[in-house]
Order: structure tokens, then sequence, then C-alpha cells
């Protein structure tokens, strides 16, 4: 096996817990590997410090896999790692559907596995797991036993690594929808066609932490009027319903995307538990647009996708962030709420809470923090990685400055 040897004046990342070696840090390649070969890695002692895959045409040169010396990377490492995965996951979600491996919070860098049900959606994002897929798809099958693996590798940080993006099915059958169900209520699941592996479950507990925001707090009086922008499946939209509220707006580009809400709508039986308007538009102009017409609703939901995937397009995101997050404060009610998120890395948790309050002061607007939150249990954070500790949520009060 060959050896990576690390600089002696590199910052060691790899012991505060990262477990990715950039290319910048590597002193010399000791013996011959290939892409997407085992390699153990060492300090410029020769210390073992831990074992990885190796692709010289990736700026992440080793992602590694263990710490244990010697240790095999081979059936039963998966295998175990799989079922470690799994017996977390039981622990912490009360369902079964969730985030089964998420990456290198899990010790499996460059993989992604869903569980809906008993079907899994299986991504991979690096060579070094792709030279391994068929020990990962009998990994999978041992522990898990699914109906279908299905694979959405349509991603462009594939081509990084030389890969080219793929989906289709791997194992098994899928037949008809694939409904999950999540703090009690449903929802389907476009594995297919629908974004990344067809669901969002790192929003599961703070989809949950809405219910104090739009029940009735006085008997007799209505629940809230709620808006929820960038729906996607609505999944936001159900739990309003579900909590009481009686007025719902819900937003997103995507015709399909509002279709799927509608959906999910009827799915838990809602059709008749609020008043439901349904818009398909650009957030950015429709806030706008609704800003002139004087709307307001008591919770205004903001879940955009990424505004910044790379550390370039952070002084964009800055903008596209204050600009959503003025609109969407100016549409609060006086004494309601905006909840507010993003699930861009490179808009790291500071940045994001400045630009929140800088979007307060030009909307005359003051706001107190009920809760901020991140992923949910399913998405584990690695210590000494802040690369997978991505998702900002939080909750606030809205008053007038006046």
């Amino acid at each position: 096996m060959a050896n990576i040897i690390l600089k002696k004046t590199r910052k060691k990342r790899l012991e505060a817990g990262n477990p990715w070696v950039f290319n910048n840090e590597i002193e010399r390649l000791e013996g011959v590997a290939a892409p997407g070969d085992i390699v153990d890695v060492q300090d410029h002692r020769g210390a073992f410090l831990a074992r990885g895959y190796y692709n010289p045409k990736s700026q992440i040169s080793v992602r590694v896999m263990t710490y244990t010396p010697g240790e095999e990377i081979d059936q039963a490492f998966f295998t175990r790692k799989v079922q470690e995965c799994y017996d977390y996951r039981r622990r912490f979600v009360d369902s079964d559907s969730f985030r089964l491996i998420y990456g290198e919070a899990d010790y499996l860098p460059g993989l992604v596995v869903d569980k809906f049900g008993d079907v899994l959606v299986l991504q991979i994002l690096s060579l070094g797991i792709e030279v391994r897929k068929d020990l990962i798809l009998q990994a999978l099958k041992d522990v898990l036993n699914p109906k279908a693996i299905y694979e959405r590798s349509d991603v462009g940080v594939r081509e990084l690594e030389g890969l080219e993006q793929r989906t289709g099915l791997l194992h098994g059958e899928l037949g008809g929808d694939v409904i999950i169900e999540e703090n009690g209520l449903k929802m389907v699941v476009d594995v297919v066609g629908g974004q990344k592996t067809g669901y969002f479950f790192d929003q599961r507990e703070n989809r949950a932490a809405i219910r104090d925001l739009v029940k009735q707090t006085t008997e007799g009086e209505p629940g809230a009027s709620v808006l929820e922008c960038f729906s996607h499946t609505g999944s936001f939209t159900v739990h309003a319903a579900a909590f009481g509220a009686t007025n719902i707006t819900t937003l997103d580009i995507s015709e399909h995307a509002i279709d799927t809400a509608i959906r999910n709508v009827e799915l838990n039986g809602f059709e008749d538990k609020a008043d439901f308007e349904f818009v398909v538009a650009d957030a950015f102009e429709q806030l706008r647009e609704w800003e002139r017409e004087k709307r307001q609703w008591d919770v205004v939901i903001l879940d955009p996708p990424a505004f910044a995937k790379s550390r370039h397009a952070v002084p964009g995101a800055v903008r596209g962030y204050k600009e959503i997050n003025l609109r969407g404060m100016k549409l609060v009610k006086e004494r309601g709420f905006l909840v507010t998120a993003s699930c861009s890395y490179h808009m790291h948790s500071d940045l994001f809470m400045e630009t929140i309050a800088e979007a307060a002061l030009d909307a005359k607007k003051v706001l107190r923090l009920v809760e901020y939150r991140t992923a949910g249990k399913d998405h584990p954070k690695l210590h000494g990685m802040d690369e997978n500790n991505y998702l900002k949520f939080a909750i606030f009060e809205v008053r007038s400055r006046r």
C-alpha cells in the first residue's frame, strides 16, 4: 500500500477531525497509487494518521475512511458501517424514513443514502466510492433488504472527481408513488425526478418547530395565516395545516413543486382544514408585488435553495439573502414571526445572522430571536469539519421600529 506523507508546516486539520487531505498539504507519495486506491496517510515523521482513498485529480486528494492502522476497506467494512448508520438513526429518528448515510459525518466520505421506507436513494459524489459501488450495494442489501435502490448521482460535483453524472435503478423495482411519514404526516416523494434525492430530511425537526407559531393561542380565535416561500414539496405547508393554521399561501417557481405540494395537502386530507392559495412565481418578484398590495401574514417562512455554492458566490448570496429576508419581514404582521433558513455552507452562521440584521435595519424592523436550529439528528455534524454544518434555521419575532 502506498503512503501519503504530509508536510511538516501544514495545519493539523486531520488530527482535529477533518477527514479531507488537500493536495497542497501533501509532501510526497511513497509507492504507487492509482486514482481510487486506498492509501495510508502519515505525518512528516512517518507516524500513521489515517487510511483513505486517493484521487490525485481532485483538490481533495485523500478522503479518510478509518483511523485504525491496517483496517481493510472490504465488504465486511462497508457492511459494518451501514449497520452502524442504521443503528444510529433508529436511536434518534421515530420513523422508517431518514437520511441513512451522510457522507463524511458517517465516515463514508462521498456517499449519501436516503431511506424512504423500503426504497433507498443513493448518491455517489467521489471516485473512491464509485469504484466500491458494488460493495456498498451489497452492504445495503444485507443490512436493510430494500425493495428498491435508485441512484441519483446527477450532481455537478462528480465532474470534479472525473466522473459522469448518472441516474437509474440499481436494484429491485419502483412501483407507484413513494409515500413516507414525517412527524405523523404523509409526504409523497419523487425519487426519480425530485430535487437531489427527492426530499429534504434535514428540516424534519425544524418543520415540527413551527407548531407554536401557528397554533390557536386563545379558544375561539383562528389559527395563524402562513406564507411558505420556496415550498418545494410543501412540507412546511402541510405541517402548518396540521398545527392549526387557517390560511396558508404556498409559493414556488416550479409548477411541479406546487403540484406536489397540492398532492401532499390532499394526501393528508387537509383540503378543508384551511384556506389554501398555491402560487407559481419567482419569490423575489412575487414578494415585492405582495408588499405593494400591503398583504401580510402571521408567519412567513423562507427556505430558499443554496445561493452560494462556492466561496466566490458569497457576495452575491449575501445580496440575495438580504433581499429575500427584507421582503419577507415586511410581509409579517406586527409581532408575527419570520422563519428563515440557509442551506449554503459558504454562508456561515455569523454572516447569515449579520445579513438578516442588515435586512431588518433597512426594513425598519426589530427582531427578537425565538430559536436557532441546524439540521436534524440524522444529519450529524462531524466536529472539526465545518463543511457539513451547513444548515442555518432561525425563528424571529418581528416588530416595527417606530
